[in-house]
């Protein structure tokens, strides 16, 4: 009999490979690269692994080895032997089925059939000799290792990242840029880099001698956070510039407002000589480095003759600011579809909201005055002015309310980020959601904060306190920001983003999603929400630019035509001084119906000695109006709304067409596990088909044909009444103790579903695990073949059609 695929490996790889030399500090088997893509919360895909990872040295690895069993074809594997070293980053793929070995050759797309694998040393060489790498020293610095110290080993993907820039910067390279998604771990790739440099003596002028690394950022948090955490094993190398520019390290971790802003003559960072560091390191280059004419972009141009790297997730493209012009296309790229794919980056959905205002604009009447009993300039103010131009009180409230009911429905203690348009639109917003949830700030007075600059060091407390995965007592739970929070914040477990302006740029709309992408399964933190109130996301979401999908919809989301809770209008809001004036004004058309005074106008507060520049209108009635929950359509490209049933119709109707051809599937335990697993990896299960049919009663077999069918569902009761009338003599044929089983088995389908007609389940539950054991059961039937055949066909009769 011919081998199966892990009898192959066992008896003809892997000892194949041991000839040719690849020894256990080599060879991998079963390198599982992925976590599995996460379909709801606890539900994942499988991960992808291939069959053999080989490796030059620990953390060189240099191809992979696709096994099939031995009556396949020898070259069947190839391709995804080939898919699997593309995107682990090796150069060498192989495909065999034990006997013959199908090689391809990434340096040279050369595709040979070979007799035996080559030796991890004859790899390296063709590697080296592709590459250029003929310098000894330059060679041994690319396999120097990683720090294993670190709380996690790096990834596949921080793997390639780590081992493309160190080759570039030894081989003589001066500009590198790195792409990876928030989330994904920029910093701790950053950190091996540097690790592997230093470790092994490299230099830019070549003097074997520890490197001098400056890196740069713009926030306290994403240098503070770096020295605390992934930068502690540098230990007494490592220091933060604050006043002086010192020599007595190695690593400098340095704001660039500290060094290149001051009252000193010259600025700090000339203190330094042009040529003292080697590296340079900009994180989120996408902002102020990227800016041509930037006091940031003058401190590379000082250190110029030193290699210089830039991270970002968003890299900028634009006429003023062109992070592709500075460091040169990416050397690598780990994007946001990739990472929800893999499983490391958590997927989310879209909940857009709409008021009316926002929907149909707000114009004043004739005459109408302000808060502060000033002129209001007639013109149609809608989403792009709210909080720049107008202020309307009882829109916040509003907003403020629809948020608080969705916490309740959801988790009130789900960290939440609110994004306004300005500081004092996260002050208004911050004082609204505190109203509409004093019961729990009563008790926890931070649980809902604003963390702006203008907050200061209080505000810096709050952020490292909302950062901190763990909810303690007094931690804010509920942040509203402005800018502070769109980057560099690791909230590792913020599973809500609430988008209260609009985002016209794709690099902060993506910067902003990051902040909650962020898997920690291990605080529940699987999945996370998108609530817009501006209709951002529905644009942005539907952009080429954008990738990334969202989850399905759940079973209790809105519907369009659903009726909006009614909330309560009215209230105090905050007004704001400084809007960034960065939209245009929306100007009515000649026919826009003007409103009129309302005939009890609502007496405005008493004006203020310091009025905003904005107008602001207390009293107008606002309402939600529509709450959408969007998923993409199955081309992967635009926003549509879709219900829960919609979506189970069409995932179900690509899997089996018919509901003969599911029910053929179901009716075994083998094929109900199949169908099941498909399910759950399209992020449908079955608590929510009962929470959708509203029938918990009924067989998940019945909820999905009425979902995707339109079949009418039978309850698990009447499925069996059904079967007994259609085959009365089915419990006659067998003896009394089998009878007995039997009647069982049925009794706890009826109660408890179809789970229960798999005997090695319901043997460990009442009354069968009180009354025999498995032998005993089996003995019943006399062997463990007619058992079978009986269950078999009582399967088959309780789904009969």
């Amino acid at each position: 009999m011919p081998r199966n695929e892990a009898d192959t490996c066992r008896v003809l790889v892997t000892p194949a490979l041991r000839r040719s030399g690849w020894s256990d500090d080599h060879l991998v088997e079963q390198y599982i690269f992925t976590d599995g893509r996460i379909v709801k919360p606890s539900v994942r895909k499988d991960r992808k692994r291939a069959d053999y990872l080989l490796r030059y040295s620990p953390d060189w690895p240099i191809a992979v080895v696709e096994a099939k069993a031995e009556d396949r074809p020898y070259n069947e594997g190839i391709q995804q032997a080939k898919n699997y070293a593309a995107v682990l980053g090796v150069p060498f793929a192989y495909a065999t089925n034990g006997h013959g070995i199908r090689e391809f050759d990434f340096l040279t797309g050369d595709e040979v059939d070979v007799s035996e694998y080559p030796s991890p040393e004859e790899l390296w060489q063709r590697y080296r000799t592709a590459r250029g790498l003929h310098d000894p020293d330059t060679a041994a610095r690319l396999l120097t290792p990683c720090n294993l110290s670190a709380e996690k080993p790096p990834r596949y993907y921080q793997s390639i990242a780590i081992n493309r820039v160190v080759e570039a910067l030894v081989t003589g390279k001066r500009r590198a840029l790195v792409v990876m998604a928030t989330g994904t771990g920029k910093t701790s790739t950053a950190f091996q880099i540097c690790w592997k440099l230093w470790e092994s003596r490299w230099s830019r002028d070549g003097a074997n001698r520890r490197p001098k690394i400056l890196f740069l950022a713009d926030l306290d948090v994403l240098v503070d956070d770096p020295i605390k955490r992934d930068f502690a094993p540098f230990k007494e190398a490592i220091t933060r510039v604050q006043g002086r520019a010192g020599t007595a390290h190695d690593i400098y971790f340095a704001l660039y407002q500290a060094i290149a802003q001051s009252d000193r003559t010259p600025l700090l960072y000339r203190e330094w000589s042009p040529d003292y560091f080697d590296l340079i390191i900009v994180d989120e280059c996408h902002r102020g480095s990227a800016g041509e004419n930037s006091l940031w972009k003058d401190i590379l141009r000082y250190f110029s003759s030193a290699a210089q790297l830039g991270l970002t997730a968003t890299p900028a493209h634009a006429a003023d600011r062109d992070t592709l012009a500075w460091f040169g296309q990416p050397l690598y790229t780990y994007s946001l579809r990739q990472g929800i794919e893999d499983g490391y980056l958590a997927p989310y959905r879209v909940y857009h909201v709409v008021t009316d205002v926002d929907a149909t604009g707000w114009r004043p009447y004739k005459g109408q005055l302000d808060d502060h009993g000033r002129p209001i300039p007639d013109e149609l103010y809608g989403t792009p002015e709210f909080e720049r131009k107008l202020v309307l009180p009882e829109r916040n409230k509003i907003i403020a309310q629809h948020l608080t009911e969705h916490l309740r429905r959801t988790d009130r203690f789900a960290k939440t980020i609110i994004f306004c348009v300005d500081q004092d639109h996260a002050q208004a917003m911050r004082g609204a959601l505190a109203a509409c949830n004093a019961d729990l700030v009563k008790e926890n007075p931070n649980y809902v904060v604003r963390i702006t600059a203008d907050e200061g060091a209080t505000g810096k407390d709050l952020l490292w306190e909302f950062m901190a995965p763990k909810v303690k007592r007094d931690s804010p739970i509920l942040a509203t920001t402005s800018k502070m929070l769109t980057t560099g914040v690791d909230a590792q477990t913020c599973q809500n983003i609430v988008i209260l302006r609009v985002v016209r740029s794709m690099t902060e709309f993506k910067q902003i999603i990051g902040r909650g992408t962020r898997v920690r399964t291990d605080f529940g933190k699987w999945v996370f929400n998108v609530l817009d109130y501006t209709g951002t996301a529905t644009v942005k979401f539907a952009d080429p630019a954008f990738d990334g999908d969202p989850l399905p919809p759940n079973p209790g989301d809105p519907l369009p035509g659903d009726p909006v809770v009614s909330l309560p209008h009215g209230g105090d809001g905050g007004d704001g001084n400084e809007g960034n004036g960065d939209s245009e004004p929306l100007l009515p058309p000649d026919d826009w119906p003007r409103p009129l005074p309302p005939t009890h106008p609502v007496p405005p507060p008493a004006p203020s000695p310091f009025p905003s520049a904005k107008h602001t209108v207390s009293g107008v009635i606002v309402r939600v109006i529509a709450e959408l929950v969007q998923v993409l359509d199955p081309n992967g490209h635009v926003l549509r709304v879709e219900s829960f049933a919609d979506y189970t119709r069409s995932r179900l109707c690509a899997l089996y067409p018919t509901s003969e051809q599911l029910r053929e599937a179901w009716k075994t335990i083998d094929g109900r596990s199949v169908v099941v697993k498909s399910l759950e990896n399209a992020g449908i299960d079955l608590a929510d088909l009962a929470r959708a049919t509203k029938r918990g009663d009924a067989d998940p077999f019945d909820q999905l044909c009425n979902l995707a069918y339109g079949a009418p569902i039978l309850t698990r009761r009447q499925r069996v009444e059904a079967a007994k009338r259609r085959k009365p003599d089915f419990f006659t044929q067998y003896g009394e103790a089998a009878r007995t089983i039997l009647a069982d088995l049925v009794e706890m389908y009826a109660k408890d579903g179809p789970d229960d007609l798999d005997v090695t389940r319901a043997i460990e539950l009442p009354p069968l695990r009180d009354r025999l054991t498995f032998d005993e059961l089996v003995a019943a039937f006399g062997d463990v073949d007619r058992l079978g055949f009986a269950l078999t066909e009582l399967s088959e009769l309780l789904y009969a059609a």
